[in-house]
């Protein structure tokens, strides 16, 4: 039990669960902030373009309203909605992700005298450069 406790301590103080934490945070409140640019910048000039029709209202009905029932619908405005959402966020973090592995293959390349290379990376090219002159010096003999 004490094992897994300091296994515990060490991916959290090692930085694991912090990043997820902060991952978490962050990415609820970018849902939040385009969630309301969808619903409050780019739905209303869609609905003057279709003739104020507002999509979070459309629904199929299945089951009208009675005194003593409920309505039953399909809401596909909200769906549609959640949609743009979606896409609206895939999209940024596609572009997010893009541009940090531009630079994260900028610091992997050890040639690159603009970015400073990690010591692993640097290990392992001085490492394949020396491989690579002893199997010269290997088919030499042969």
């Amino acid at each position: 039990m004490k094992n897994f406790f300091q296994e515990f301590k060490n991916f959290a103080i090692k930085g694991n669960m912090i990043d997820l934490a902060v991952g978490i945070i962050i990415g609820t409140a970018f849902n939040k902030v385009v969630s309301t640019i969808v619903s409050a910048i780019i739905m209303p000039p869609l609905s003057l373009l279709t003739d104020d029709v507002n999509l979070s209202n459309k629904k199929w009905i299945l089951r009208e309203a009675g005194e003593k029932v409920e309505e039953v619908a399909i809401g596909y405005g909200e769906l549609i909605e959640s949609l743009i959402d979606f896409g609206i966020i895939a999209f940024t973090i596609f572009v997010m992700v893009k541009f940090i592995n531009r630079f994260k293959e900028k610091s992997e390349d050890p040639t690159n005298k603009e970015v400073e290379t990690p010591k692993n990376i640097v290990l392992l090219s001085s490492m394949e450069k020396l491989l690579k002159e002893q199997n010269a010096i290997l088919k030499g003999k042969k």
